[in-house]
């Protein structure tokens, strides 16, 4: 089973080495996805034996996962391991995501912070896990039955994706609403999920969302506008009740949002 890991990034030549030194046990493939950084990271990056592809200004965290998934599908692995580069996913469970993946049950292997608290977790930004647990809530509501299966955490970046299986998918979302993007056409196109849990980190309270997603009921509200127009627009591949209420979800009567 050929595996890649792929890491985007994004100005983090605090915490790319230690990362990268880390992975490197554990997956003998790494790409490395530089979102326009401004400081020495893809240098410091290319210290290790990985393959970088650099974007020339930021262009998004979702863009950033879309050519990974595209890497992925040219070089022909078959599963893609994401991870963040910010101290917030133990290279250590890789290979728990390598384990699940080649039982081969399933398409999608989405880590969950929340699905089994562990002593020693870390607590999230209040409003941050306010609003993982609100959009996690609807698209269970809307798509559970579909995904089979009741997701715990919509946001985590950590995944392990069937390769195979991203080729049924045509994300389009560049910015961090790519989530809401990806859970849609995963329902759409019939993947197989299930959830590993993994540590709750949170090592840099003061990271932002940068701009106007730095307020929490703009990127509330945004992320509910992705995840409402991806659902109209894949109304026809998707049963009744996962648009109930659209659009206006928030208004109408018998809306799954909370």
């Amino acid at each position: 089973m050929r595996t890649l890991v792929a890491i985007p990034v994004y100005n983090e030549s605090t915490y790319v080495e230690r990362v990268l030194e880390r992975v490197r046990p554990f997956a003998p493939r790494v790409l490395v996805v530089d979102d326009g950084s401004t400081d020495d990271t893809p240098l410091r990056a290319l210290k290790f034996d990985v393959d970088l592809v650099r974007h020339a200004r930021n262009r998004g965290y979702g863009r950033s996962l879309r050519d990974a998934f595209r890497w992925a599908i040219v070089e022909k692995y078959d599963w893609l391991i994401t991870m963040d580069c910010d101290e917030q996913h133990e290279p250590a469970a890789i290979p728990s995501f390598i384990e699940a993946a080649d039982a081969d049950t399933h398409d999608i292997i989405s880590g969950s912070r929340y699905l089994a608290p562990a002593e020693g977790d870390d607590n999230p930004p209040p409003e941050r896990r306010s609003i993982n647990a609100q959009i996690t809530k609807e698209i269970n509501c809307r798509l559970s039955s579909v995904l089979g299966v009741s997701l715990t955490d919509a946001f985590c970046g950590f995944k392990a994706y069937r390769v195979a299986s991203l080729r049924k998918l045509r994300p389009t979302v560049r910015g961090y609403a790519f989530p809401m993007q990806f859970w849609v056409q995963a329902a759409a196109a019939g993947l197989r999920v299930r959830e590993l849990p993994v540590r709750l980190i949170y090592n840099d309270l003061s990271r932002t969302f940068g701009g106007r997603l730095d307020d929490a009921q703009v990127r509330l509200r945004h992320y509910r506008d992705v995840l409402h127009r991806e659902l109209l627009r894949r109304a026809d591949q998707l049963p009744p009740d996962a648009i109930k209420g659209l659009p206006g979800c928030d208004t109408n009567p018998g809306c799954c949002a909370p």
